[in-house]
């Protein structure tokens, strides 16, 4: 048990329904409109995108302990860190946190091929997408998370919207459907916010570190009007899943659990103490769990009736 909770604590457990959430909404989406789903395939997406975002998570330590970033956010006054700290603080040595770590990239891989056999070809190429996205998010020469440019941010919606929804909703039907493209931004856009966001909790250290993302290259007030324009697009991208058919009209239940995050904004300043943005990153992941598992029950809804 002690393991267990060391495991955990070292991959970020916690915040892993941000990938299952998704999965699900692909799975469900196949139900409703193909009335196919298949239970194996499905828990085994889970174990495979779960294996995945976790493998992102200490590949991301990994390199953010090597580049200095994370010893920068540990040793900030201002700064509030968002790693495990298992290097850092010396919990495991780094041999031991690498080895975790592919070997939660072995599981997903495992989980892709084995899909990719059941399934067709288009399981593996979102498998291989995917693990690139999580890899070179941190890791040279690409670093999409170090360039300030918005491409940790697309990185980030791929990663966590588009590939995992269609993804899912390919290895139930074996094809692809624009509804599914539909129904992933939505959840797509409320994750890359919580990504966003939580670089405001250590924005200057990463400065220091030369981890350039868009915080430390607008600024905090441009940046907070930006977040507020994904949490815009968001609500606006819903309701064209709506529309569109992807989601049943019931789906509009989703956007009251926005409502609480909104309301954050209007205590910020343009600029704060760091520690002042940890109500907004909290109702960041509250606002995308609560609206995703609406979404999940909305299409279940509409799958039974």
């Amino acid at each position: 048990m002690n393991k267990l909770k060391t495991f955990m604590k070292a991959t970020r457990f916690g915040v892993v329904p941000v990938m299952l959430i998704p999965v699900a909404l692909g799975a469900f989406g196949a139900f409703v409109w193909n009335g196919t789903f298949h239970v194996w395939l499905f828990l085994l997406t889970l174990l495979g995108a779960a294996a995945a975002h976790l493998f992102s998570n200490m590949v991301n330590d990994l390199w953010d302990f090597k580049s200095g970033t994370d010893t920068a956010a540990k040793e900030a006054v201002d700064a509030v860190s968002t790693n495990s700290g298992f290097l850092t603080n010396e919990i495991w040595s780094y041999r031991t946190f690498a080895l975790v770590t592919w070997a939660l990239l072995g599981v997903a891989a495992v989980c892709g091929i084995v899909l990719t056999i059941f399934t067709g070809p288009w399981a593996l190429i979102f498998a291989v997408i995917g693990g690139l996205i999580a890899y070179f998010y941190v890791a040279p020469p690409l670093q999409f998370g170090y360039r300030g440019k918005g491409y940790s941010e697309v990185a980030i919606l791929l990663s966590f919207g588009v590939l995992p929804v269609m993804g899912s909703y390919y290895v139930q039907t074996s094809h692809l459907d624009m509804r599914a493209l539909l129904l992933s931004l939505p959840i797509g856009l409320l994750t890359t916010l919580i990504l966003f966001n939580h670089h405001f909790l250590h924005w200057q250290a990463d400065r220091q570190a030369g981890k350039r993302t868009l915080v430390v290259v607008w600024g905090e007030k441009r940046a907070l009007g930006f977040s507020r324009v994904l949490l815009f697009l968001a609500v606006i991208t819903l309701i064209i899943s709506i529309i569109a058919g992807a989601l049943p009209i019931y789906g509009l239940l989703a956007l009251p659990a926005l409502i609480p995050l909104y309301l954050v904004y209007g205590k910020l300043n343009d600029e704060n103490n760091s520690h002042a943005y940890i109500p907004l990153m909290g109702a960041s992941v509250k606002a995308a769990q609560r609206c995703g598992l609406i979404m999940i029950v909305a299409l279940c809804i509409q799958g039974l009736i």
